[in-house]
């Protein structure tokens, strides 16, 4: 069997899969939850030992500190993978909600059901704890999920399948609701992408390389968990206290993930005051800082920053600061270079709030908060299975109501069209 014909094979049993997932109830859906929690307890020293091995490989290979970091499980990550199950456990169902209705003049009742989007494929890098996160909403919503990790993350994604399939064959339910694509040829993404007759929806969640190929080369809808180039804009009346701890935040707490800054904005009037003492606990924390030509003048020790590293997603302790001459400028700077994806606002001045809020074009937008809320599980919902940066069905962390669709139901009494 070739490459294609086992995709296909995988494919057509997620489909089938599908069909016996959009019939399950709400009780039954959540035991097979609740069994993935506990076998991720019970198998928690198998689970490390052998992530591990795929850490000591990446290693071997010198794989950056960032992607080293997302690839690490810990018993207080795996701990975070049970909470995230709790979470989805305890959030509603979506399937079968009728979120409107209406009448007609001829009498007919008009509505509009939540329903599974069906097979869902999932490609994504690093982060095996996304395995987890990712296939609790595809199942709670009702959906197949078809997995593709990174390489890097071989071995650890296989043995959290392993358990997510034990758990539904624990609960009488098709182990084929969760594949995973077992080969580590990047000609198998190239070839998922075109299975529309049994794939309704891609999402890819990795670099800008993979996020290009998927949307080039895919003949299934995609949704995008693009690049996070992300900014905190620092207004003139910045309370000093808030403006630290969120830039601080923002870029340290973890580097290398979508949500984290990559510039830092901040307003003439507060340059010369209050921008030092934040570049400075910035350097304290290791981050290297480049900027403008006011930074430069005002804060000497940082680099000139280049046009390129203002759309650049680091994901590593650099930052790139910005000396702005007012709200218009920065929003006029992050439309320009940002990714869209997340953006926030330090001020004290409600009407410029508001003024951010509207005029930013972002998937989250924050005011006097860190931009690493912009996250399923902090913003309750569970978890989530990415971060569109699209505009079309989904936007900002995808939780369950993301993984439905909308069906039009309707109720007669007999009725014929004329």
């Amino acid at each position: 069997m070739n490459l294609k014909e086992e995709l296909v094979q995988i494919a057509s049993k997620s489909r089938e899969a599908a069909r016996s997932m959009a019939k399950l109830t709400s009780p039954v859906k959540n035991q097979i939850l609740k069994d993935t929690a506990e076998l991720l307890l019970t198998r928690q020293e198998e689970i490390i030992k052998i992530n591990q091995g795929d850490v000591q490989k990446a290693k071997e290979k010198n794989l950056s500190s960032s992607l080293i970091d997302r690839l690490t499980l810990t018993p207080q990550r795996i701990k975070g993978m049970v909470d995230g199950l709790a979470d989805v456990i305890n959030l509603p169902d979506p399937v079968g909600e009728v979120v409107k209705m209406w009448k007609r003049p001829n009498g007919l009742q008009v509505g509009k059901m939540r329903v599974p989007i069906g097979v869902i494929g999932f490609i994504y890098e690093s982060r095996p704890n996304v395995t987890i996160d990712a296939t609790a909403l595809c199942l709670k919503s009702g959906n197949a999920i078809i997995l593709r990790g990174g390489s890097e993350a071989f071995d650890s994604n296989q043995i959290l399948v392993d358990i997510l399939k034990t758990a539904l064959q624990k609960n009488k339910v098709s182990g084929d609701a969760v594949q995973y694509i077992p080969v580590t040829d990047r000609q198998a993404v190239s070839e998922l992408v075109k299975l529309d007759e049994y794939i309704d929806l891609i999402i890819p969640r990795g670099g800008k390389d993979l996020i290009r190929t998927v949307v080039e080369q895919s003949t299934i809808p995609v949704i995008k968990h693009y690049k996070g180039v992300c900014s905190v804009y620092l207004e003139a009346d910045a309370d000093p206290e808030l403006a630290l701890n969120i830039t601080l935040n923002s870029k340290v707490q973890r580097p290398g993930v979508c949500n984290a800054i990559e510039n830092l904005l901040v307003h003439k009037d507060i340059a010369e005051t209050l921008m030092p003492g934040i570049l400075a606990e910035l350097q304290k924390a290791g981050v290297e800082i480049r900027g403008d030509d006011d930074v430069c003048r005002i804060f000497p020790s940082a680099k000139p920053v280049t046009e390129a590293d203002w759309s650049t997603e680091y994901l590593e302790k650099i930052i790139s600061v910005k000396v702005v001459e007012n709200i218009e400028a920065a929003i006029d700077f992050i439309s320009r270079y940002d990714s869209r994806h997340s953006e926030s606002i330090v001020t004290k001045d409600y009407f410029k709030a508001q003024k951010f809020i509207r005029e930013v074009d972002s998937s989250a937008v924050f005011v006097n908060a860190s931009t690493r809320f912009n996250d399923g599980f902090e913003l309750g919902l569970g978890a989530e299975i990415g971060i569109s940066t699209d505009k079309l069905h989904a936007r900002g962390p995808m939780g369950l109501e993301e993984l439905t669709c909308l069906k039009f139901i309707v109720y007669g009494e007999g009725q014929i069209r004329g």
